[in-house]
């Protein structure tokens, strides 16, 4: 087992209080105001990095919304929530002054990454009955709140990447800031697909 699959099933147990920020590392600030002046240069191209690592947080916890939703009968796909996520994503780039097209092409990348891991832990788990998840975390008090916090985070980074996700050159950077996040938090195969798929539509050239 990787270090990156046994951190985060430490996690998965300890998703309240403490545990459940430990599984969102730092990341922009709250703070920023919509109306200041968005960067460039040197400093979108560490928000992309910022984008790169928050979507490999949010892939990750795809662990923990698979082991809340297994043999409860809940579906992994929900579109009433996605809709919600989407939304409220969209719903904040207007605040932000971030274009609305962007914001929602990488969310639903976000989205779609996360059920492409659940659906291969369901797969491993019905082969495997004894790696089979014994703990349940709750959706909606321990596991959302999580992916709200990492969401937020990631939206003040796609304002602040904003200028350099449209530009030539976005794609090689994406790519390399891909592979510095997967040597640093030793993403395990199926973590690595995951990111890739989180950030299929990140970069689009005009």
């Amino acid at each position: 087992m990787s270090k990156t699959r046994m951190w985060m099933w430490a996690a998965v147990p300890a998703l309240t209080g403490i545990g459940a920020t430990a599984l969102v590392v730092c990341g922009p600030s709250h703070s920023a105001n919509a109306h200041s002046s968005r960067p460039s240069g040197p400093q979108a191209e560490q928000a992309l990095g910022t984008i790169v690592r928050l979507a490999a947080e949010r892939v990750m916890t795809a662990d923990t919304v698979a082991a809340a939703k297994w043999g409860t009968g809940r579906p992994i796909d929900d579109p009433a929530r996605e809709k919600i996520v989407l939304d409220n994503a969209a719903a904040r780039a207007t605040e932000l002054g971030i274009d609305r097209a962007t914001v929602q092409r990488i969310f639903k990348d976000q989205i779609d990454a996360n059920k492409d891991v659940q659906r291969a832990l369901y797969a491993h788990w019905r082969e495997h009955p004894t790696k089979r998840p014994s703990h349940h975390p709750d959706l909606a008090t321990q596991v959302r709140p999580v992916l709200d916090r990492v969401d937020s985070r990631l939206l003040t980074a796609i304002q602040q990447a904003q200028p350099l996700l449209s530009r030539p050159g976005c794609d090689v950077l994406l790519k390399w800031r891909k592979a510095v996040t997967v040597r640093t938090m030793e993403l395990d195969a199926l973590h690595r697909s995951g990111l890739d798929r989180a950030l299929a539509h990140t970069c689009r050239a005009r």
